[in-house]
């Protein structure tokens, strides 16, 4: 089950518009190998029977599934600890001093995947900002892919899963076994809410974070998708906020309003008279 050049090059296409994933003609070989389940499951004998599928209608289940199929979902407990540390160091003390009279604090995983990300952070906040359990915290998670935002939902991990970066105290503290599987207990599986969202396309939330996490996703984008997703960025995070990319990422050359704080971590220009402002929040 193999497709030619033009079922290839309408399928790179899709992908592009529906979600912004860059696939390159040297990488075919991934589409033909995740798509290919993909077919099976609705019944398609060839990839000529997938395109004319997505012609008719482009946004039926089919799609979500392709879509779905296409996306990068690597992520583990813990990813980079050293970001984790310093959130709960610097990042998150700066934002409640700014926000002692609020005592609310609003933050957003963005592409979590299968939900390590948030719930690293929740876990890790529990163990070393305990005064957090006074406040409002908020932690709005989203992933544009069904099945990842299923299994976060559930907070269930595989053996392999949470060998990955999980430290064996929070494992112990945190997870109930239940056959091969460990399951979160309710306490931060309930810290979080899971949401579908298409970074490329509309954001619908309604919260103004302080906190945004979009770590190891503006890599798979080109830079006009890069610079709108910034753009989108400023417009929702608050002015003394704070925002978190991967080791790979960067603002600069993209988004002249934001300036590095230290590695990762990303603030606008502004920031430190937003601040001032935030305090009375």
């Amino acid at each position: 089950m193999s497709a030619n050049a033009a079922e290839f090059g309408f399928i790179r296409r899709f992908l592009y518009e529906k979600s912004a994933i860059q696939v390159g003609a040297d990488k075919d070989y991934l589409i033909e190998s995740r798509l290919t389940p993909v077919l099976r499951k609705h019944g398609l004998t060839d990839f000529g029977g997938l395109v004319r599928r997505l012609r008719a209608n482009g946004s039926d289940a089919l799609s979500v599934d392709v879509l779905d199929a296409m996306t990068t979902n690597e992520t583990y407990f813990f990813r980079e600890p050293a970001v984790f540390d310093q959130l709960v160091r610097e990042v998150l003390p700066n934002l409640m001093s700014t926000r002692a009279a609020s005592r609310r604090l609003h933050i957003w995983s963005a592409a979590c995947s299968t939900g390590q990300e948030p719930y690293s952070l929740v876990m890790h906040m529990r163990e070393r900002l305990p005064q957090l359990r006074d406040w409002q915290v908020q932690v709005l998670a989203s992933d544009v892919s069904p099945s990842c935002l299923a299994q976060a939902r559930a907070g269930v991990y595989r053996q392999l899963e949470v060998n990955r970066g999980l430290p064996a105290p929070y494992l112990l503290k945190y997870f109930v076994r239940r056959g091969l599987d460990y399951v979160l207990k309710d306490e931060i599986r309930n810290a979080v809410e899971f949401r579908a969202l298409n970074l490329a396309g509309n954001w619908p939330i309604d919260i103004r974070p302080d906190l945004v996490l979009m770590r190891n996703v503006l890599i798979y984008f080109d830079l006009a998708t890069k610079t709108a997703i910034l753009g989108k960025v400023r417009k929702v995070l608050a002015g003394d906020g704070y925002l978190v990319l991967g080791a790979a990422e960067t603002t600069l050359n993209i988004d002249p309003a934001f300036e590095r704080v230290t590695q990762g971590v990303y603030r606008l220009r502004n920031a430190a008279t937003n601040s001032r402002k935030g305090s009375s929040r």
